[in-house]
């Protein structure tokens, strides 16, 4: 079978009684084409919300997402369903380096970060994941994750201040289609709620859409060139950590749905992330990651054919080519973006949570307490380190800090363990 070719499922218009439809396997094309634009749906609320909160162009990251998503898939095979959006954990070091060095400068940090993420994808695809898991720990992992979300809170309140009531409409609708619709309409909670928080905003005379009416209906995106600075590398490393974790969780998400051994592509995954982040960054998109939102596509619908994600790749191409729909993206009020970033940077720190709790970290054990409980309040209060040219902020030293910690006093606990084995010292995570 060659790459661009996939075998109907069955007579190709529904899916066999307890059965699912293959990574190479395809409904018919015109109900593979519906389920494509399912998948753009599921990803735009989140994936045009990063561009609008870093000022990057809204068009041009969509553009990168679709190029990304192509890479992606021809990297691995058409193996891996994924559809690769902007990554949140992105949006803290963007803000930094642009308000240090401007948008280039950030676009530079993206792609460094890119590079550092391909390079890990070829070293576990030589070498497996097993170094990465004895290096970051769930209870590593998950401090890393919370901390980027508690450090984007003053953010959030910046823009929350912008204009308070159209920030808790926008937040209390997202909440409420959470909870209230099932199936696409509840995934798409983040996309209809900045919709509700609009027509409030518009009513409110908050809403500038002079920008929209000049612009194109169709041309290309604007495309910049990054700058490199490596004073502001330190702000993009723990991005590459978490961007490790979310591509390895996607890989064995979608190999526990379709029951197929996907170790082999995980190396491919990150490889492909990177060049797509890389890419990104080369030309003024924000950096990518594989989207949770998709999976729920392909769970409620038990289809996992690449040839959905082809077609995803395709329609979001052909947005990203229009100027005026850039342009209402980048029109987004203000009070609507802190009311979406409130719930959405929340979510980030409590994802870390959920890491904790997958990952059945113990807490009573003091080892785990510190090394989750030092750099949450070195992320949360955004410590800040000057060297020379070099600029740390909270989430670069609250990475550091948790690395640090949990491998200084593992490590101890180990040698005491060897040195006194009478004494039974709390177990470590990862001692195995």
């Amino acid at each position: 079978m060659s790459l661009m070719t996939w075998t109907q499922h069955g007579d190709g218009r529904a899916v066999r009684d307890g059965a699912a439809v293959a990574p190479r396997e395809r409904l018919s094309w015109p109900r593979t084409i519906g389920i494509g634009a399912q998948h753009v749906l599921a990803m735009f609320g989140a994936t045009f919300l990063v561009p609008v909160l870093t000022g990057f162009p809204p068009s041009t990251t969509l553009f990168f997402s679709a190029v990304g998503t192509v890479l992606f898939l021809l990297l691995t095979g058409n193996r891996l369903p994924s559809y690769l959006g902007s990554s949140f954990a992105f949006i803290a070091p963007i803000t930094a380096a642009t308000a240090a060095g401007g948008m280039e400068v950030a676009m530079g940090g993206i792609v460094m970060a890119g590079v550092l993420l391909a390079l890990v994808g070829a070293v576990v695809h030589v070498a497996g994941t097993r170094w990465i898991e004895i290096t970051m720990p769930p209870v590593v992992t998950g401090a890393i994750v919370m901390l980027i979300g508690l450090n984007l809170a003053p953010a959030a309140w910046g823009m929350v201040e912008a204009s308070l009531g159209t920030a808790l409409i926008s937040a209390a609708a997202v909440v409420i289609i959470t909870v209230l619709f099932r199936g696409m309409l509840g995934r798409l909670s983040i996309l209809l709620g900045a919709v509700a928080g609009g027509i409030v905003a518009a009513f409110r005379g908050e809403w500038d859409l002079s920008g929209v009416s000049e612009a194109a209906w169709f041309g290309l995106p604007q495309f910049h060139t990054p700058q490199f600075d490596f004073a502001v590398l330190a702000m993009f490393v723990p991005v590459v950590l978490v961007l490790v974790a979310e591509n390895i969780g996607h890989v064995k998400s979608v190999a526990a749905m379709t029951g197929d051994d996907l170790d082999p592509v995980t190396g491919r995954a990150l490889l492909a992330d990177g060049l797509a982040t890389t890419v990104a960054g080369m030309g003024g998109g924000s950096g990518t990651t594989t989207y949770a939102e998709n999976i729920g596509v392909m769970a409620a619908t038990r289809v996992y054919s690449t040839a959905a994600y082809w077609v995803a790749a395709g329609f979001a191409l052909l947005l990203s080519l229009s100027p005026k729909f850039g342009a209402l993206i980048a029109a987004t009020p203000t009070g609507v973006l802190g009311g979406l970033a409130t719930v959405l940077f929340g979510m980030i720190a409590v994802l870390g949570a959920r890491i904790w709790g997958q990952g059945k970290v113990d807490f009573a054990n003091p080892v785990n307490l510190m090394s989750a409980g030092i750099p949450l309040i070195v992320g949360a209060a955004n410590f800040t380190l000057v060297a020379g040219d070099m600029h740390f902020e909270g989430i670069a030293l609250g990475t550091a800090a948790a690395l640090v910690t949990y491998h200084v006093m593992a490590g101890i606990t180990r040698w005491r363990r060897a040195d006194n084995p009478v004494a039974s010292p709390a177990y470590v995570e990862g001692d195995r």
